[in-house]
């Protein structure tokens, strides 16, 4: 699968940007803050419904503008889609799936897969829980588009818990009557049936990714693993299919259910879990340097991709500012790795960044504009 072109309409900087593109590589250059991070941004949102660098919609639609439009001609095979997506800031957004309206934004899902390396990805290692789960989460969805219906179901579902918890903890704190809870055996319900469902394809992604992940270790710092992935759920236990997993999170929440009402949060599901990355016995975050940091969160990207892949539908490899990050050596055993991608997208502020092997397209980003070298 490859992008043949992008199109975008005030999204960031760009108030208008055609771009076409090959198979192989494609590079673009130009000094820090001229929007080449932007396009890449652009397509990696097809993937994902989501940014890598924001956690919301508004900083990606330009200034003074009401909306933003990503559009990407795909294709994989003889098969060419048409992919739009209207980014509209507090309402809903539109998607078009070869100019049909009848679509929602999740069906998009599926259509585009990208695998992206940013320098964010230091925080899978370092940082906390919720970059793991939302990693693993948007690996989820890329293998199984459908997941995004159930990771929808089991965040609407968390909260009206919460709210339901909530209340619950500040008429106690106030003195007030004790409210009537008998709903939030329902809810228990709905959450340990989605909990279920997200729960055993996470730890079925980490069963997947450990050996892959293992291996593109040792291809990028031979000698330094192994390397481990660890699921830490919030209601241990011993279960792997769906129901026993269910009967777990169950048990998990009746478990709990005195101080969730004390506290007014609930503290048992997927959304409190982790999962921990280890070199060798110790967990790499807080023992990990600086470069096996790096290593590690690359191994877990080239990983997604092999998985990827391996399942039948390529992804677009997008590395953006990546390069500038790496000390020499793990910038050429990376350039190996990835050169054989049938479509790799590379941004970088000077062209010694690029590492030469990534032969290609190059396109030149400056003020806002998009010109081939």
């Amino acid at each position: 699968m490859h992008v043949t072109h992008l199109s975008l309409a005030d999204f960031r900087s760009y108030a208008r940007a055609e771009v076409r593109l090959d198979p192989g590589v494609t590079a673009f250059v130009g000094p820090n803050g001229q929007g080449k991070t932007n396009l890449v941004e652009a397509i990696g949102y097809l993937a994902t419904l989501g940014s890598h660098r924001v956690a919301s919609d508004a900083p990606l639609v330009r200034m003074g503008a009401e909306r933003a439009v990503i559009r990407a001609q795909v294709r994989q095979g003889e098969r060419q889609q048409l992919v739009e997506l209207e980014l509209n800031p507090g309402r809903a957004n539109r998607a078009r799936i070869n100019r049909s309206s009848q679509v929602r934004p999740r069906d998009v899902l599926g259509i585009v897969r990208t695998v992206l390396f940013a320098p964010e990805d230091l925080a899978l290692v370092k940082g906390d829980p919720g970059e793991r789960r939302r990693f693993l989460d948007e690996l989820i969805t890329a293998r199984f588009p459908r997941m995004a219906g159930v990771r929808s179901d089991y965040e609407r579902v968390l909260k009206q818990r919460n709210t339901l918890l909530k209340t619950a903890a500040l008429a106690r704190r106030h003195g007030g009557r004790s409210m009537d809870l008998s709903t939030l055996d329902v809810w228990d319900q709905h959450l340990a049936r989605a909990g279920a469902e997200l729960l055993a394809q996470r730890l079925d992604l980490v069963a997947a990714l450990q050996p892959l992940a293992d291996k593109a270790y040792e291809q990028l710092a031979p000698g330094g693993g192994p390397l481990v992935l660890e699921y830490r759920s919030s209601a241990p236990g011993e279960a792997h299919t769906r129901e026993e997993l269910f009967t777990q999170l169950m048990a998990a929440l009746a478990d709990v259910r005195r101080q969730e009402i004390e506290r007014g949060v609930t503290l048992v599901g997927p959304h409190r879990d982790d999962v921990v990355f280890k070199l060798g016995q110790l967990p790499a975050r807080g023992y990990a340097s600086h470069g096996e940091s790096w290593s590690y969160a690359l191994a877990l990207r080239l990983a997604s991709y092999d998985l990827l892949r391996a399942e039948g539908n390529e992804p677009v490899l997008i590395l953006d500012d990546v390069f500038a990050e790496l000390d020499a050596r793990r910038r050429e055993r990376l350039a190996e790795l990835v050169a054989p991608a049938e479509q790799v997208l590379v941004t970088a502020a000077v062209d010694d960044d690029v590492p030469h092997l990534l032969t290609g397209a190059r396109y030149v980003v400056s003020g806002g504009t998009v010109e081939r070298a």
